[in-house]
Order: structure tokens, then C-alpha cells, then sequence
């Protein structure tokens, strides 16, 4: 009786451990299936919140039905072959019924726009449109800051030099940033442009009354996280960099990035 017993315990056991071994192997595989879930909608939402270039169009082209200006940029709703498609370039003159061709740019999808306070499903945002196209002067190589859109100020700008390490004024960053290349620096200046929430970046311009304006030396692009108003006097802190290419034409010969912005 006793080895039967035996016998019996240890059938009991293998069975045991079966049934164990599946429904840990169903409960787990359940559990992947929620946690992939899980994982897709917090990608969907982190997405919303911080927008990312995901791919590089073809050029769009298209009449121009609905259009606003907000943030330094202009909008545009384009519509072709009854497809729409929502983008945005430096800001210029446009007119709802015009026909335009932009050059490619950085594909967006839930991009918020803060100073419309509107979140579009998918946006284009293009460096201008390509020659022959709207009002003001477009090239391949036109993007925020670039030389074709540095601001011209209306009136002499002076701001002094800040002091302490590391400091530069904006004709000094042009002049030694080879050297000051991935560098930490500072300087101070006056905000000229603003544009916000770009490629998860506000993007400012920043000058002195250092520098060529012939040459283009005399304005700083700064991305930051920071938001000042056109006109603050700022010091920047940030790290330098030379020939930044963000790709579709987003390219600087002198940028300063994640800078942090304290208002003088």
C-alpha cells in the first residue's frame, strides 16, 4: 500500500506541475499582451506631447485653403487631388487660393502648436518654398536661422558685453567657434524672434550689435526649452556647435543648443 501511495503522490505531483507550468504560461502571456498595449498607447501620448521628425517627404504642393501666421511661422492647409495636407514655413505672405510647391521638411505627427493652442495630426514643416514660389526669397538651404532668415533689426541694437568665464559677445562665437566647437558659452543679448515649440525646441535669435550683417554675423540662433519675449535683454548659457545639420535644409554654420535663458 505504502509504494502505491507512493505511486499515487507522484502522479499527483506531475500533474500538478502541468496544470502549474500552463496556467503560468497563459497568465504570461496575457500579461505581454497588456503590457504591450500599455506600451502603445504611452507612445501614442508621448508623442502629443513631445512631437519628433519621424520621416522626410517628397516635396508638397498644393492651392492654399486655409492659412495663419503664429510663433514666426505661417501655416498652411494645402489641398491637391482632394488630399489635405497641413504645413508650415518661416513667415511669410500667402493668400488662400494660391498655388505653391514647398520644399521637403520634417514630417510631424500631434504636433501642438502653443501659440495657436491647436494640435494638428500630422504637419509638414518645410524650410520655404522652392523657386518661382511665394513672396519671399526660398533655397533648399533656407531653414530657422539660416542666412536666409536671420532678422534685420529696425533700429541699432546694443546690449554690453556680460563678464565672468566663458563669456563671448556674437561677433566673438562667429569668429573663435571653431575653436569653441561642442564648448560650453555665454552671452548676452536681445531677443529678436521667437519661435516656439519647433521640433520640441523654441528656437530664438539672439543679437548684440556685434558682428557683419553682410555676412550674417551679427545674429545667433539659440534652442532652448525656455521661453523669452521678443525684445527681453537675455543672457544665453548653452554649448556651441559648428555646422549643425538638422537635415531638409535646417543647417547652421553657428548655433548655440540647450541653452538655458536668465532674463537681465
Amino acid at each position: 500500500m505504502s509504494r502505491k501511495f507512493s505511486l499515487y503522490l507522484l502522479s499527483l505531483t506531475v500533474t500538478l506541475s502541468i496544470f502549474c507550468f500552463v496556467s503560468l504560461t497563459a497568465f504570461a502571456k496575457g500579461g505581454s499582451m497588456s503590457e504591450e498595449h500599455q506600451t502603445m498607447e504611452t507612445g501614442r501620448l508621448h508623442s502629443v506631447s513631445k512631437p519628433e521628425a519621424e520621416k522626410t517627404p517628397p516635396p508638397v504642393s498644393g492651392k492654399i485653403v486655409e492659412t495663419m501666421n503664429s510663433g514666426g511661422y505661417t501655416y498652411l492647409l494645402l489641398e491637391k487631388e482632394g488630399k489635405q495636407t497641413w504645413a508650415a514655413i518661416t513667415e511669410m505672405d500667402v493668400s488662400v487660393g494660391q498655388e505653391i510647391t514647398l520644399a521637403p521638411g520634417h514630417y510631424m505627427v500631434n504636433f501642438t502648436s502653443k501659440t495657436l493652442d491647436r494640435t494638428f495630426d500630422a504637419i509638414i514643416f518645410s524650410p520655404g518654398p522652392l523657386s518661382g514660389h511665394g513672396s519671399s526669397p526660398s533655397t533648399k538651404k533656407m531653414g530657422i536661422g539660416s542666412k536666409n532668415t536671420t532678422v534685420h533689426a529696425d533700429e541699432k541694437v546694443e546690449v554690453k558685453k556680460a563678464t565672468g568665464a566663458n563669456v563671448y559677445t556674437v561677433a566673438e562665437l562667429y569668429q573663435k567657434s571653431k575653436r569653441l566647437d561642442k564648448k560650453k558659452v555665454s552671452i548676452q543679448g536681445k531677443v529678436m524672434k521667437v519661435s516656439v515649440g519647433i521640433m520640441g525646441k523654441n528656437w530664438l535669435h539672439i543679437q548684440d550689435g556685434t558682428g557683419d550683417e553682410k555676412n550674417n554675423t551679427h545674429d545667433l540662433v539659440v534652442t532652448t526649452q525656455d521661453q523669452p519675449s521678443v525684445d527681453d535683454v537675455v543672457k544665453v548659457d548653452g554649448t556651441l556647435y559648428v555646422n549643425k545639420d538638422f537635415g531638409s535644409g535646417y543647417k547652421y554654420d553657428v548655433i548655440v543648443e540647450e541653452a538655458h535663458i536668465s532674463k537681465e
